[in-house]
């Protein structure tokens, strides 16, 4: 049994305009673990007065009120430092249902190997489509080439290259990033490496902080055995142009950080010219 003034699991989730998602997902967290979860709730938009409608009706429950919306990478730091003693952090969307047994499963699977630092599930669609969450790493040459023609030339190499994990039937494997949506950490890992980096406001500190883990030599892993449906968009639904400007901007600051010498200047531009293009493209 796990001493009570310790958890497994510290779950953190960001709401931005979510109360409607949080009840339920709560509810399924429950449902997900066979041990009780510590979970923490960051509220990044201080003038939602249905949230402070639905906190006050949470039980077992930390709310944290930073007072501003601070991105969601730094609202999950802050989240982080809220949390009970546990070995692991549950990092989690509130737009989302946890399947039965979903963390214990997880656990299970980072549980299998010490120098396992995230862990993340297979994710499905509303209509029960396997989203590929479980990816490579971005490289220069496949980030510009789906950039510039992800959105015109569906089946372009680099496209393929990037999107190659969609595997059926899916099998537990060592990826380069897992998505944001619900990715299992190590409290080891996510602390040796600093958490997310928050020039980051939102997009791209996923794949960031999976690219850190891994460098700091802990394994990445997918596990198709723990299953969960994201909603998808419901936190960014009203504020959708924007972040199609900030994705696109997180792409950016991850990829030229890759690429810093004086020298790479051109390939920085053609990076630039490339993201702006498809973020005109997706904007029509």
């Amino acid at each position: 049994m796990t001493p009570a003034n310790r958890a497994a699991v510290s779950l953190v989730t960001v709401s931005y305009f979510s109360e409607k998602y949080l009840g339920p997902f709560l509810d399924s967290v429950t449902g997900a673990s066979s041990e009780p979860v510590a979970s923490v709730v960051v509220n990044n938009a201080p003038d939602d007065a249905d949230f402070s409608a639905l906190a006050a009706t949470l039980t077992a429950v930390t709310v944290v009120e930073p007072g501003k919306n601070l991105g969601y990478g730094k609202a999950m730091n802050l989240g982080a430092t809220e949390t009970v003693d546990s070995e692991w952090l549950l990092l989690s969307n509130p737009d989302l249902t946890l399947s039965p047994g979903a963390i214990d499963e997880l656990v299970r699977v980072g549980d299998s190997d010490p120098r396992i630092g995230a862990v993340g599930p297979l994710i499905r669609t509303p209509s029960g489509e396997i989203y590929p969450s479980a990816r490579r790493l971005p490289s220069l040459r496949n980030g510009v080439g789906h950039a510039i023609f992800g959105q015109v030339w569906k089946t372009n190499p680099w496209t393929r290259s990037y999107l190659a994990d969609r595997e059926n039937p899916p099998r537990q494997r060592d990826a380069g990033w897992l998505s944001g949506a619900c990715i299992l950490v190590r409290r080891a890992a996510f602390e040796q490496v600093g958490g997310f980096d928050d020039k980051f406001f939102m997009y791209f500190e996923d794949v960031d902080l999976c690219a850190r883990i891994g460098r700091a030599d802990w394994r990445i892993v997918y596990a198709p055995s723990a299953e969960l449906m994201h909603v998808g968009g419901a936190s960014t639904d009203r504020v959708n142009r924007a972040m199609i400007r900030v994705h696109h901007e997180s792409a950016y600051s991850y990829l030229a950080a890759r690429y810093t010498g004086w020298y790479l200047a051109p390939v920085r531009l053609a990076l630039r010219v490339g993201l702006r293009l498809r973020a005109s493209i997706t904007r029509r």
